[in-house]
């Protein structure tokens, strides 16, 4: 999806899942970063479940995906969790 034309769920708040904030310890990133990856995100595509999506973004110079769960009803973004992307 092109980022000329944002999701209408774009501008919920980002809410972060327990499996992300394990994950932020183990991959070396904060939730800083997290949100500094969200905001520079490159393009947007449909994940593997059905309503995730998935962010391609980078940090520290690497690519970066970060998986995401809108929800409608609560209006926020769930942070599943966020990878470094390997060739």
């Amino acid at each position: 999806m092109s980022l000329e034309t944002h999701p209408d769920w774009w501008n919920f708040e980002l809410e972060l899942s327990p499996h992300v904030e394990e994950r932020m310890i183990d991959r070396g990133f904060s939730e800083v970063d997290l949100r500094l990856m969200f905001e520079t995100t490159a393009a947007i595509r449909r994940g593997g479940a059905k309503g995730r999506w998935i962010l391609e973004s980078a940090h520290d110079g690497d690519a970066w995906e970060v998986v995401v769960e809108p929800d409608q009803h609560d209006q926020v973004i769930v942070v599943i969790t966020a990878y470094r992307v390997t060739q």
